[in-house]
């Protein structure tokens, strides 16, 4: 059991930048594989980045040379640096966890934290 909690959203400018944090509670994020998504008004959850325990990343082709996901296991935290923001990048961020073997939905997810691009 890992509770999650997501922090660094807010409103910005297009073409400027944000940090999301993910912080976890409850068990280790080496654990898991961790990832963002994000859903916004309208629109199906899509999948932002991910990143496993041995820190093989993917990404969405639409956030690619824009976003990196990282993280950090001492603290226990997971990170989502967004740069070259763009109004389209406005939704809700959510920060999940789950096993090698699982599945997404079946796993662990944080309460989500809004982010806002303006033109």
């Amino acid at each position: 059991q890992v509770q999650l909690v997501e922090s660094g959203g807010g409103s910005v400018q297009a073409g400027g930048s944000l940090r999301l944090s993910c912080a976890a509670s409850g068990s280790t994020i080496s654990n898991y594989y961790m990832g963002w998504f994000r859903q916004a008004p309208g629109k199906e959850r899509e999948g932002v980045a991910t990143i496993s325990s041995v820190l093989s990343r993917t990404y969405a082709d639409s956030v690619k040379g824009r976003f990196t996901i990282s993280k950090d296991n001492g603290k226990n935290t997971l990170y989502l640096q967004m740069n070259s923001l763009k109004p389209e990048d406005t939704a809700m961020y959510y920060c999940a966890a789950r096993f090698l073997l699982g599945s997404w939905d079946s796993g662990y997810w944080g309460q989500g934290t809004q982010v806002t691009v303006s033109s």
